[in-house]
């Protein structure tokens, strides 16, 4: 028996009482994940990215660990939630135009102490500002750097549309607006490489690709190691109390933390490994996060139909954004109809042993976009179910 089709067992095992679709985390996966990150991160304390868990429970399950410590939320009313339920590190890591939530910031020392916000323009300072209504706390302010690889003469970009702050220059002149607006203080620094960190480098099948992104991350992790220490340091000349320069993701962790300027390391899908982190040469988690469909259909020889399951991921529409059937190995989708909102038809010789009711594992492209979908995560040990944990929906938050 394959390793894979052994987990089969004891996930069809452990939830045998329970009616698909369900999703599930794999606590013995759940739990190395975090131990290589670590080990990468090389003494640099990881923060979690909550928007790639996206479940209370396991936040706190992490941050109980050795190496980690505080969270980088996704929304405003995200972070004033989870600093209203005691975490008290919370670094937004994106700008926010929700003038309430700002209001409520501004009002509640814990909240103000608690929430760092992202700041890259100066618009979103007059923003926060005019969103007080006589809230008098100070906000933590964090800038947020542009790590996109320019090549050139800038003709070509490589990298998320993020910041426009780019030289030390910028960074330097938002820093001193901020030290200079009362009501603000500058904290802290950010720096995401999406293109190196988001991106994996050993595509199967695709060897001219693969190689041709490695060259790409590896020019981007030289210009950038340089940029970000210039950056660093014009910062702290305005700012020389900066708490945390942050930087990196899962895929680009130890190369993040080898960089002196940067203090501490943002990490979240790293432990949950969707499908979209199978194609790294720098590391190899192990899928801890997973959903079942039920088999509802047999249609004919070589296929059946499974409940729904067409839950797309994020990001550039394609065919890496949809989940991947898992388990049993060997099935695929049908070309013509791919996973659905309501029925996904599933083809393969593995189709002709399921039969009605039988679930078919998945795993998703995405890491915490997969708890939009359940209310719940079942917590699996071996071959038991050994707690259900409410993700952020069915706590009844849906903050995007």
């Amino acid at each position: 028996m394959t390793a894979r089709a052994a987990d089969r067992t004891r996930y069809n095992r452990a939830t045998a009482h329970l009616d698909a679709p369900i999703a599930i985390v794999d606590l013995e996966a759940f739990d190395a994940n975090p131990d290589d990150l670590v080990r990468r991160a090389a003494g640099k304390p990881v923060r979690v990215a909550s928007k790639s868990v996206r479940c209370r429970a396991l936040l706190e399950r992490v941050l109980a660990r050795p190496g980690f410590a505080g969270i980088m939320s996704y929304t405003l009313a995200e972070s004033l939630w989870l600093a209203r339920a005691g975490f008290d590190d919370v670094l937004l890591a994106y700008p926010s135009a929700d003038r309430s939530a700002f209001a409520e910031l501004a009002a509640d020392p814990k909240l103000a102490g608690a929430v760092t916000v992202m700041v890259d323009d100066h618009a979103q300072l007059e923003l926060i500002d005019a969103s007080r209504a006589g809230g008098r706390e100070e906000i933590r302010v964090c800038l947020e750097l542009d790590t996109s690889l320019r090549m050139l003469g800038g003709r070509v970009r490589i990298g998320a549309l993020r910041s426009p702050l780019r030289s030390p220059a910028q960074l330097a002149e938002l820093a001193r607006s901020v030290a200079r607006r009362p009501g603000f203080r500058l904290v802290g620094l950010m720096a995401y490489e999406g293109h190196v960190a988001g991106v994996g480098d050993a595509l199967a099948g695709r060897p001219l690709r693969s190689r041709a992104i490695r060259l790409m991350q590896s020019a981007a992790r030289r210009e950038l190691a340089v940029r970000r220490a210039e950056v660093v340091r014009a910062v702290r000349a305005v700012a020389p109390d900066l708490e945390f320069v942050n930087g990196g993701g899962t895929g680009s962790v130890q190369h993040t933390a080898a960089e002196t300027a940067v203090t501490e390391i943002a990490a979240g899908s790293g432990l949950y490994v969707p499908r979209l982190f199978d194609n790294y040469t720098s590391f190899t988690g192990r899928p801890a996060a997973l959903f079942a469909q039920p088999v509802v259909r047999r249609p004919g020889v070589g296929v059946v139909t499974v409940l729904g399951g067409g839950y797309p991921a994020s990001g550039a529409a394609g065919a890496d954004r949809s989940p991947v059937p898992y388990l049993p190995e060997g099935l695929r989708y049908d070309a013509q109809e791919g996973a659905g909102e309501v029925q996904t038809p599933l083809l393969g010789s593995p189709a002709d042993d399921l039969l009605i009711g039988d679930k078919v594992w998945f795993r998703h492209a995405k890491a915490g976009e997969l708890c939009e979908r359940f209310d719940a995560l079942h917590l699996i040990e071996g071959d038991r179910v050994t707690a259900s944990v409410p993700t952020y929906r069915g706590e009844g938050q849906t903050f995007l």
